[in-house]
């Protein structure tokens, strides 16, 4: 997982902020990282792929730093700019992990974006909503 996130900040997100923004990445903003849980907190069903730490879940993007510092929610993106920029940032991130979830795709992830490296039943497909 951390091989295909570097890759994947190096890759695609880095490029995407300096030309979006003009900007380095230089923080995200995360959680659900290693934590042992059923998907989407339910108290039965299959394990989430966080409990074998193949997941994270990326609140917020930062972008620059000082006074010049951009902060891009996924929650709640400000303006154009960012409603494209994390438009962007979804689809790069679908082409790099096996599942992406984030706003739109259910309640559990509405604040969020969700991805993950859980090898689908054939190694090509991928889940990207």
């Amino acid at each position: 997982m951390a091989r295909t996130l570097a890759d994947w900040l190096d890759r695609s997100v880095q490029p995407l902020a300096r030309g979006h923004f003009e900007r380095d990445l230089v923080a995200l903003r995360v959680g659900g990282g290693l934590e042992c849980r059923r998907r989407n907190r339910a108290s039965a069903g299959p394990v989430s792929e966080h409990a074998t730490g193949q997941a994270l879940d990326i609140f917020a993007f930062k972008l620059g730093s000082g006074a010049e510092a951009v902060q891009v929610a996924v929650e709640k993106p400000q303006g154009l700019a960012q409603n494209r920029f994390l438009d962007a940032i979804r689809q790069s991130a679908c082409g790099a992990f096996m599942t992406t979830l984030g706003p739109g795709s259910d309640a559990a992830h509405a604040d969020h974006l969700h991805v993950d490296i859980q090898e689908r039943r054939s190694p090509a497909s991928r889940f990207c909503q």
